[in-house]
């Protein structure tokens, strides 16, 4: 069976939460060549945020996915083609693993056929996401790697993203979990703000997913990390 994610080298997310630069527009965002866009954030997250959101970039010709910090948030709209729901492997307690999941599947009319989980493994400890799930972040390369074996093989998860946010990963580490890894993708996310970023670690996994520097510099910044990730997966 082939998933979506298959083709996939570079993913961006966009946070609902967050500004685009002055004078940019959503059509600029769909524009880039990123394979996809993600929609979700850590903090401060409305369903109406992200209504704007997917409705600014429905008419254009990219694949849209909710990333829900929680139920609360989650909408259902045509327009997106489907849902990516984090359980955070190495989170300090059982709530972000499968706790809010468990509200999760209370949602009525639940589209199951669009419904994806991501394996996170979270690992810059002064990032929001972390500290939100109090994740435990001091893990060596064979830790990654066992965690990644753990997803794939006892939990059946076919996407494992090692997430760096706000840093940029330590490669070793972020190709410890890909080694691990059979079928899954691998997806990396973390300081990804240049050509030369993109490139080295679109090495080191599958897909390369990119975020606050849409927020924080642009359009034309996040074309240099489509170029780096897509050259990097036809080396």
């Amino acid at each position: 069976m082939t998933n979506p994610w298959d083709d996939w080298d570079h993913v961006l997310k966009v946070d609902p939460d967050k500004d685009l630069q002055p004078g940019e527009t959503f059509e600029d965002v769909c524009r880039t060549g990123t394979d996809a866009i993600e929609i979700g954030g850590t903090l401060d997250v409305t369903a109406e945020k992200m209504t704007r959101v997917v409705d600014a970039a429905a008419e254009y010709d990219v694949p849209l996915y909710q990333e829900p910090s929680n139920p609360g948030v989650v909408i259902d709209s045509p327009a997106l083609d489907g849902y990516l729901i984090p359980t955070v492997f190495n989170a300090g307690g059982p709530f972000w693993i499968t706790g809010a999941h468990k509200e999760w599947v209370r949602i009525d009319d639940l589209d199951w056929s669009r419904t994806h989980t991501e394996a996170y493994i979270v690992m810059n400890p002064e990032a929001s996401v972390a500290q939100l799930t109090e994740a435990d972040c001091d893990l060596t390369a064979d830790d990654v790697g066992a965690y990644a074996k753990v997803a794939e093989r006892m939990f059946g998860q076919e996407i494992v993203y090692v997430e760096y946010s706000g840093t940029f990963g330590d490669t070793e580490k972020v190709g410890a979990a890909h080694d691990a890894l059979d079928d899954a993708a691998l997806f990396y996310g973390g300081g990804i703000h240049d050509y030369e970023s993109a490139n080295e670690m679109a090495a080191h996994s599958d897909v390369v997913v990119v975020g606050d520097l849409l927020h924080d510099e642009g359009v034309d910044a996040v074309r240099e990390t489509v170029k780096g990730a897509k050259d990097a997966q036809d080396d």
